[in-house]
C-alpha cells in the first residue's frame, strides 16, 4: 500500500514529463477545431423556465410573436450563430479590517479567622504562606489582529463564440474558445455563459457582464509557462510536508 502511494505521483509525474518531452524542439499543437458539444466533459444546461404559453393567432398580421423587427434579423439567434463576446474586466478591490482587544483581570482573598487556624505557629504553615491573603490572582490579555487584501485585474478581450444550446425562455448557451501561438507559447481563451437576445447589441456583440453563469479563462502552455510553474518534486513536498 505504502509503495503505490509513493509510485502514484510518480506515474503522474512521468506522464506530464512525456508530454513535455514529447514537444521538444517544436511548438505546442493546436487543438483541433471540434463541434464543442463533442467534448466528453460538456453538458446541457438546465436552468428555471417559464410556464410556456401559447400565441394567439393574428390573422391579417405582419407581426408576429416573438419577433424583433419587421425586418430579419442578422443577430445570433438559434444554434450555430456566431457571435463575438467582448471581456472587459477592470476589477480593483481592497479590503482592511483591523480587531484589537484587552482584558485585565484582579483577584484577591483572605481568611483572617479561618475556625482558629489564624492561631496556628506560622511555621506550621507552607513557606511564605499567609493566612490574611491565601488567595492573589492577577491576569492580563492583549490580542491585535491586522488584515490586509488588495487585488487588481485587468482584461480586455474580443472573441467569436458559437450559440450551442437555445433554452426554452429564449436565452441561448454561448460557448467560445480562442488560441494563439506566438513562437513556441500558446495563449488559450476561453468562455461560457448564458446571454439574453435582447442583450446582443446591432453588430452581434455582447458584453461579458451580460452573461449568466459566466465562466472565463484565460491561460497558456509552452515553454515559458513550463518555466512558471514549479518543479513537480516541489509541488509534490508543498502538498505533503506538514512544516
Amino acid at each position: 500500500m505504502k509503495a503505490a502511494l509513493i509510485l502514484l505521483p510518480l506515474a503522474l509525474a512521468a506522464c506530464g514529463q512525456a508530454e513535455r518531452l514529447s514537444r521538444i524542439g517544436r511548438a505546442p499543437d493546436f487543438t483541433p477545431v471540434t463541434d464543442p458539444t463533442q467534448d466528453p466533459r460538456w453538458r446541457p444546461v438546465s436552468m428555471p423556465m417559464p410556464a410556456p404559453q401559447e400565441a394567439p393567432p393574428l390573422a391579417n398580421s405582419l407581426w408576429r410573436p416573438g419577433s424583433r423587427t419587421f425586418l430579419r434579423d442578422q443577430r445570433a439567434a438559434q444554434v450555430g450563430d456566431l457571435i463575438t463576446i467582448l471581456v472587459t474586466i477592470d476589477d480593483d478591490a481592497q479590503l482592511a479590517n483591523r480587531t484589537q482587544r484587552s482584558r485585565t483581570g484582579s483577584e484577591t482573598a483572605a481568611a483572617v479567622n479561618l475556625y482558629g487556624q489564624e492561631r496556628v505557629p506560622r511555621r506550621l504553615y507552607p513557606p511564605g504562606a499567609d493566612p490574611a491573603a491565601l488567595l492573589n490572582t492577577d491576569s492580563a490579555g492583549n490580542s491585535d489582529g491586522n488584515g490586509n487584501v488588495r487585488r487588481n485585474e485587468t482584461v480586455n478581450l474580443r472573441l467569436a463564440g458559437t450559440v450551442t444550446q437555445t433554452l426554452p425562455n429564449g436565452n441561448m448557451v454561448v460557448m467560445a474558445r480562442q488560441e494563439v501561438r506566438v513562437n513556441n507559447e500558446m495563449r488559450e481563451l476561453s468562455l461560457q455563459g448564458i446571454l439574453r437576445p435582447q442583450d446582443i447589441a446591432s453588430d452581434n456583440t455582447v458584453r461579458h457582464d451580460r452573461l449568466a453563469e459566466a465562466r472565463i479563462s484565460y491561460g497558456g502552455r509552452g515553454s515559458l509557462s513550463d518555466i512558471q510553474q514549479p518543479r513537480l518534486g516541489q509541488q509534490l513536498l508543498d502538498i505533503i510536508s506538514p512544516f
